[in-house]
């Protein structure tokens, strides 16, 4: 199971690890296998947060999600991405960027800098909303209960998510206007540039998480109404009809899982350049990373592991708020890949434990019961 999930992680790994040593030496290894840590722990809430979205899905799209989706996740976020957000920025045509990448590092690396607020702020909106509608959601399980009980029922409050992270962009962006005004930089356009990403994150989320809402819904209903059939065929004892798949919901919720990658890489990939700015390394050590993370997610949903331990998906959003904050936060400031990632490994760990305690707890109050019933029957006896 674990071979058959993973294995081509394992051999991109060493394909990757290969060319690395062709590209650069050992040292160009080191740093590509460096790249790939950073990914995977980067974006471990990641897989965590797609499994809940992908074991809704079929087989079939579970393929695509580890085939189409990896051309998009390792090329598209990793390769293709950078490139495009220079050739935008710096207002220069694709070749012309690719070839700065590739011959003027230095120059390349200084414009993806420049170009950081309006990708933290299109992130930050995106997974910050992902949060928002977890923690304002009643849920059946709750983790922390103090915290999520009071939320759940704040989030009655109709557009209350939308609201909270319009106010988080209005503060972040005029806290970005000042700070640029005080030090004399004159970059009040930066500020507008953070709220318009800003908003064209939320619109993102929005129009993407509505469109794969809506199908779920639909695909929801029709598993309703074909348990419904099956009980009636049941008791009439006649064939049940067939029921067509709901392709349309599958692909919106692929559609929703690019745009999650594609947020949660921006930190991975902007964290790379405290590495190296070559980008052919940075394309091989992330790449190999994105690949853990598929594989990892696809792990989760076939062992089952979220029905197992509960809250290792809240621990994800709970992940997921925190990046959107450092992300917001590193448009002016700087913060350390390392902390970035233990913030989320931690929470992670911490939801881990809790469900671990959960299930031994349940455990107990079970086999309690079980010698209770056999006392009571020995005693009838």
């Amino acid at each position: 199971m674990l071979l058959k999930t993973f294995g081509w992680s394992f051999a991109i790994t060493a394909l990757g690890l290969v060319a690395a040593v062709f590209y650069g030496g050992w040292e160009a290894f080191g740093i590509v296998a460096i790249l790939a840590v950073l990914e995977i722990s980067l974006s471990f809430d990641n897989a965590v947060v797609n499994a809940g979205i992908l074991k809704k899905m079929n087989a079939f799209w579970q393929k695509i999600f580890l085939t189409v989706g990896v051309l998009i996740a390792v090329f598209g976020m990793r390769l293709v991405f950078p490139v495009v957000i220079v050739a935008i920025t710096a207002k220069m045509g694709p070749i012309e960027a690719v070839d700065l990448a590739l011959n003027n590092k230095d120059r390349y690396q200084e414009l993806v800098t420049d170009a950081h607020p309006a990708i933290a702020a299109f992130g930050g909106m995106f997974l910050l909303m992902i949060f928002l509608d977890f923690i304002f959601e009643d849920r059946d399980i709750q983790w922390l209960r103090w915290i999520e009980r009071p939320l759940a029922k704040l989030g009655k409050v109709d557009m209350l998510s939308v609201c909270i992270a319009l106010i988080v962009l209005l503060i972040t962006s005029f806290t970005f206007a000042t700070h640029a005004h005080q030090h004399g930089g004159g970059h009040v356009d930066k500020a507008q540039t953070v709220l318009i990403a800003g908003i064209a994150g939320l619109i993102t989320y929005m129009v993407v998480g509505g469109l794969s809402g809506y199908f779920e819904d639909r695909l929801e209903a029709e598993e309703e109404r074909e348990h419904e059939e099956e009980e009636e065929a049941e008791r009439t004892g006649k064939k049940k009809p067939a029921v067509l798949l709901a392709g349309q919901a599958a692909f919106f919720m692929f559609l929703y899982l690019e745009v999650l990658d594609a947020s949660f890489s921006f930190d991975g990939v902007i964290g790379a350049f405290a590495i190296t700015n070559d980008i052919v390394m940075m394309a091989l050590g992330l790449g190999i990373g994105a690949m853990y993370v598929r594989s990892l997610t696809v792990y989760l949903v076939r062992q089952g592991t979220l029905d197992d331990y509960v809250y290792l998906e809240h621990g994800a959003h709970y992940a997921i708020g925190a990046l959107a904050v450092i992300l917001m936060v590193t448009i002016q400031y700087e913060i350390n890949e390392v902390i970035t990632g233990l913030v989320g490994v931690i929470l992670i760990a911490w939801s881990f434990w809790s469900s671990v305690r959960r299930n031994r707890a349940i455990a107990a109050a079970e086999g309690n019961e079980g010698s209770d019933e056999k006392t009571e029957v020995s005693s009838g006896v």
